[in-house]
Formats: structure tokens, C-alpha cells, sequence
């Protein structure tokens, strides 16, 4: 089951914001400036943290993940977007 989630960042060096925002383009659709909603597995979970800690200077940087439910569910219709909006993609597991 994925969990839809809200992640923000605040990173002071523009060599590491660049990385992060490449490296969160993999996991998810920008909705923002530093902000993705991403649908992940547990395990995507995990990854995720795991590769924001290698690039974040945690003494200088943060990220905030919020988890706001199952994607097919409450996820998916638990926030509100007041101006330009865009539709994010429903990420779902593909078996080749």
C-alpha cells in the first residue's frame, strides 16, 4: 500500500538544494518551490530519508515529511491548492 506524502525542505547551500531537488524528482511531482507530493511504499519511505540525509547538512538543513494517508484514499484528498493547480500523477506499481 502507498501513503501519500507532503515533503518540504529548507536547504541553505545551492549546490545542495540542486541535489535535493534532483534527487526528489525521483520520488515524487513538485508542487512548489521545495515542496513534492510523493505516493510511497514503506520501503520508498525509508529510501527517501535515507538519501535526503546524505545530501542535507542536518545542522543546516531540514526537511519536514508529512504523511497524509493512503493515496487511493484520504491521501489523495487531504489537501486544498488556491491558485495555479495541477493534477499529481497517482504513482502505482508497474509489473513488466
Amino acid at each position: 500500500m502507498r501513503n501519500r506524502f507532503l515533503v518540504c525542505y529548507d536547504v541553505s547551500d545551492p549546490k545542495r538544494l540542486a541535489r535535493t531537488y534532483k534527487k526528489m524528482n525521483g520520488f515524487g511531482e513538485p508542487a512548489q518551490y521545495s515542496v513534492f507530493i510523493c505516493d510511497l511504499s514503506p520501503k520508498e519511505r525509508v529510501l527517501l530519508e535515507e538519501a535526503l540525509t546524505e545530501i542535507l547538512n542536518l545542522k543546516e538543513d531540514r526537511a519536514l515529511i508529512v504523511d497524509m494517508g493512503p493515496s487511493e484514499g484520504r491521501g489523495g484528498e487531504s489537501y486544498a491548492v488556491l491558485g495555479n493547480a495541477r493534477e499529481f500523477p497517482r504513482r502505482t506499481a508497474v509489473i513488466v
